[in-house]
C-alpha cells in the first residue's frame, strides 16, 4: 500500500479526521484502485478457505476487508458533495462505474453467499451475540436481494445495470448542479428585491460580483421548488420570475436537460426489480424497510393526501381573499403563495415570520441553540477545534466530549452555499464508529444558507433554523452509535427510519429553556417576546395544507415513477404529462401548490438514496411526533430522558430491528394520532 498517499494513509488528526490539507484530488484515484485491490484480496482469501464458515473467518473478516475502501470513500465523497469542482467531478465520473463493478463483484460472489447462506441457516445454533446474529441476518438478505443467487447470465445483466446506473445518476447530479448554477436569477436592480433585508441582499450583491456582475444582484436557487425569498419579494414579477427559473432547472432541452437521464434510470430500475422478482422497483425497495410493501406506502400517502388537499384550498381561498381586497386584484398563481400567505399569517395571528430573523443571528442559533439543547439532554460538552482544518475554509471542526469529559468525536458544520456545492441539506459521516474497528465518529452537517458579506451577520429564516436543528439530529445519531460492526453504524438504518431522530431534534427549537436563550436580538440582545412564541406555536398547523401537498405531491410523483413494471416503464414517457397524470390520480394537482420536486430536479431519488423511498420523511414523522408527546409527558428536556432516548434508539445504530428498539424506548407501536394532530388532518 502507498502510504505516502495521503487518502490511504493512517490519519494522525483527532479521531481520524483526514488530512485534507495534504490531499489533492489526484491522490483519491490511486487510492480507490488500491483499496478496492485490497477488499478484493481479501474476500478472495475468505472464499478460499475449505472447512465450514465460522463467524470470525467470514463475517468479521468481510467487515474487516471494508474498513480501508470505506473510509476512502467517505473522504472522497464527503467532498464531492460539498465541494464538486470540475476536477472532482471528472474523478467521480470515472469512479461511479468502477465502484459499481467492484460491489457487485463481492455482492454477487456466489462462494461468499455459500458462506454466509451456511452460517445463516446455522445461526440458531451458533453462539452468537445479538448484535453478531443479527449482522448475519441482514448480510444473508442484503446479498440475496442484491442477486446473489441468480444464474451467470443474471448476474451479467445485472452488473451491467448497475454501473449503468452509477453513471446516470452521477450525470443527473452534475446535469442538476450545472443547470441551478446557469437558471440563477439576475436582477439590474435592487428595487426589484424589495422586500429582501439587508444581509439578504448583501448576499445577492456578493454572490453577483462572484461572477463578474458587479453591481447587480444574483439569487442562487435552492434544491426545492420554492425559495425562501417568494415570501418576502413585493414585486410579483420578481417571485414569477424566480420560481419559473426553478421549475425549468433539468427540463429546458439543453446540455443539462435530465428527462431522457431519469427516463433510463426509471426503465432500468424496473428491468433491475423483474431480474430479482420483483413487479417494481418500488416493490423491491420496501420489502426491505419498515413500511414492508408499496401498497402500505400508497395506503398512508392516500389517506393523508384528502385532507392535505382540502385544507390547502381552504388556506387558497383566504389568499384569494385577500389579493381581492387589493386595488388590482388577480388570480392568485404559485409564485404568490408564499408572500400572501405571510400576509395572512400576520393577520390572523399578527407575525411577521420574516421580520423574526434579527433574533435567529446564526452563530447564537447554533451554540446556544442547537448545541445547547444537546448538552443538556445528553451532558455533553461541544468545543471548535479551529486547529484542524476540514475540506473546504468554510467546514469548521469541532470537538464533543462525553459527560465524563472523555472526547466522543468530531463535529463539522458547513453552513453556507456555494457554486460547488449540491442544493440541499444533509448529514454525512467522515469516519465511522466501530467497536472491531477501535473508530470513533467524524460527521458533517451540510446547510446551504447564503453568505452575507463580510462583517454582515448571517440571519437565519425560521425554516433555516429548524433544518439546523434537524441535521443536527441526524449528527447524534452518527455521534452516538456504539456499535462493534461498521456495517450498522450510526445512521446505518432502514431508509424509512433515518429521519426519525433528526425529526425528534426539531422538538428543541421553541422549547422554553432553549429559545430563550438563543432567540436573542442581533443589537439589542433583548429575548424573543414570549407572546410571538405563543403565536408561532398556537400557528404550527397554519399553512400545513400546503406543506404537506407540496410534500405528499413529490413523494407520490416518486411512488408513480419507481411502481412502473419493466414493461410500463419501457415506452418514451413524456415526463410533464406523467407527472400531471399522477397528482390528478391522487387529487394534488392544483397549479397553485407544486409539488416540492419536480422530476428532472427530484435529486433525492434519481441520484440519491431515496429512490422509492421519498415518502419516509412522513413515515418516520408518525414516530417523531408521538416521541415528541413521550417528551412532554415525562418531564421534557432531563438528562434521564435524554439518556433514554440515546441508550435505547440512537446507540444502536441499525444493530437492532428499529421497530423493535422504537418499542423498547416507548413501550408499544407509534400512534398516528400526534401525526395528524400536528399536521392538522383530523377531521
Amino acid at each position: 500500500m502507498d502510504s505516502s498517499n495521503p487518502v490511504l494513509a493512517a490519519s494522525t488528526l483527532p479521531h481520524g479526521l483526514p488530512d485534507y490539507a495534504a490531499i489533492r484530488p489526484q491522490h483519491y484515484l490511486p487510492a480507490f484502485d488500491e483499496a478496492m485491490r485490497m477488499q478484493r484480496q481479501a474476500v478472495d482469501a475468505i472464499t478460499a478457505q475449505s472447512g465450514e464458515a465460522t463467524f470470525d473467518d467470514t463475517l468479521r473478516a468481510l467487515e474487516e476487508s471494508e474498513e480501508l475502501l470505506g473510509r476512502v470513500a467517505r473522504t472522497f465523497y464527503t467532498v464531492s458533495s460539498a465541494d464538486a469542482t470540475p476536477e472532482i467531478q471528472e474523478i467521480e465520473e470515472v469512479l461511479a462505474p468502477r465502484i459499481s463493478a467492484h460491489q457487485d463483484a463481492i455482492l454477487l460472489d456466489a462462494a461468499l453467499f455459500a458462506r454466509i447462506a451456511s452460517l445463516y441457516e446455522r445461526r440458531g445454533e451458533l453462539a452468537l451475540s445479538p448484535e453478531q446474529r443479527y449482522l448475519v441476518e441482514r448480510r444473508y438478505t442484503e446479498m440475496s436481494r442484491a442477486g446473489a443467487g441468480l444464474d451467470d447470465a443474471s448476474k451479467q445483466r445485472l452488473t451491467a445495470i448497475n454501473q449503468r446506473l452509477s453513471t446516470l445518476t452521477t450525470t443527473f447530479e452534475k446535469n442538476l448542479l450545472a443547470d441551478t448554477n446557469d437558471l440563477a436569477v439576475v436582477f439590474d436592480d435592487a428595487a426589484q428585491l424589495d422586500g429582501l433585508s439587508a444581509g439578504e441582499l448583501s448576499a445577492t450583491a456578493a454572490a453577483a460580483a462572484e461572477r463578474g456582475l458587479a453591481g447587480r444582484h444574483v439569487v442562487t436557487l435552492t434544491l426545492f421548488t420554492g425559495h425562501p425569498y417568494l415570501s418576502s419579494l413585493t414585486d410579483r414579477e420578481s417571485r414569477r420570475r424566480l420560481l419559473e427559473a426553478s421549475r425549468a432547472r433539468g427540463s429546458r432541452g439543453n446540455a443539462h436537460d435530465n428527462r431522457d437521464v431519469l427516463r433510463e434510470i426509471v426503465r432500468l430500475r424496473a428491468e433491475r426489480a423483474q431480474l430479482l422478482g420483483y413487479p417494481s422497483h418500488a416493490a423491491y425497495v420496501t420489502a426491505d424497510q419498515t413500511a414492508g410493501s408499496p401498497d402500505a406506502v400508497r395506503d398512508m400517502l392516500v389517506r393523508l393526501a384528502a385532507p392535505a388537499a382540502r385544507n390547502a384550498r381552504a388556506e387558497q381561498e383566504k389568499l384569494q381573499a385577500m389579493i381581492d381586497r387589493e386595488s388590482e386584484p388577480f388570480a392568485l398563481e404559485a409564485h404568490d403563495w408564499a408572500f400572501y400567505t405571510e400576509k395572512v399569517r400576520a393577520a390572523e395571528y399578527d407575525l411577521d415570520v420574516a421580520a423574526l430573523r434579527p433574533w435567529f443571528e446564526a452563530e447564537r442559533v447554533l451554540r446556544d441553540g442547537v448545541f445547547y439543547a444537546a448538552e443538556r439532554l445528553y451532558g455533553i460538552t461541544i468545543t471548535e477545534r479551529t486547529d484542524l482544518r476540514a475540506y473546504h475554509p468554510d467546514a469548521r471542526v469541532f470537538e464533543v466530549f462525553e459527560p465524563d469529559g472523555s472526547s466522543l468525536g468530531l463535529f463539522v458544520l458547513d453552513l453556507y452555499t456555494r457554486d460547488t456545492k449540491r442544493g440541499g441539506a444533509w448529514m454525512n459521516s467522515i469516519v465511522s464508529q466501530s467497536g472491531l474497528g477501535g473508530t470513533s465518529p467524524v460527521v458533517v452537517n451540510n446547510l446551504n444558507v447564503a453568505k452575507p458579506a463580510p462583517g454582515t451577520p448571517t440571519l437565519l429564516t425560521l425554516d433555516e433554523v429548524t433544518t439546523l436543528f434537524h441535521e443536527f439530529g441526524h449528527a447524534l445519531h452518527g455521534l452516538f452509535a456504539r456499535v462493534e460492526y461498521p456495517h450498522f453504524a450510526g445512521t446505518a438504518v432502514f431508509r424509512d427510519f433515518v429521519e426519525f431522530p433528526s425529526q425528534v431534534n426539531e422538538m428543541w427549537i421553541f422549547w422554553p429553556e432553549i429559545v430563550d436563550h438563543y432567540a436573542r436580538h442581533v443589537e439589542t440582545g433583548e429575548p424573543l417576546p414570549r407572546d410571538v412564541i405563543e403565536r408561532l406555536q398556537s400557528s404550527e398547523a397554519f399553512n400545513q395544507g400546503f406543506a404537506t401537498s407540496e410534500y405528499l405531491a413529490a413523494s407520490w410523483i416518486d411512488q408513480a415513477w419507481h411502481s412502473l413494471s419493466a414493461a410500463d416503464a419501457a415506452g418514451d414517457i413524456d415526463v410533464a404529462e406523467f407527472e400531471a397524470a399522477a397528482l390528478a390520480d391522487v387529487g394534488l394537482d392544483n397549479p397553485a401548490v407544486p409539488t416540492r420536486y419536480s422530476s428532472a430536479y427530484f435529486a433525492h431519488v434519481f441520484s440519491g438514496g431515496y429512490s422509492a423511498g421519498y415518502y419516509s420523511y412522513i413515515w418516520s414523522e408518525v414516530l417523531d411526533a408521538d416521541t415528541v408527546e413521550w417528551f412532554r409527558e415525562n418531564g421534557g428536556l432531563t438528562r434521564e430522558n435524554g439518556d433514554r432516548f440515546r441508550e435505547r434508539l440512537l446507540s444502536v445504530g441499525g444493530s437492532k430491528d428499529p421497530l423493535a428498539a422504537y418499542r423498547d424506548f416507548r413501550g408499544r407501536d407509534a400512534d398516528v394520532q400526534p401525526l395528524l394532530t400536528r399536521r392538522g388532518l383530523t377531521d
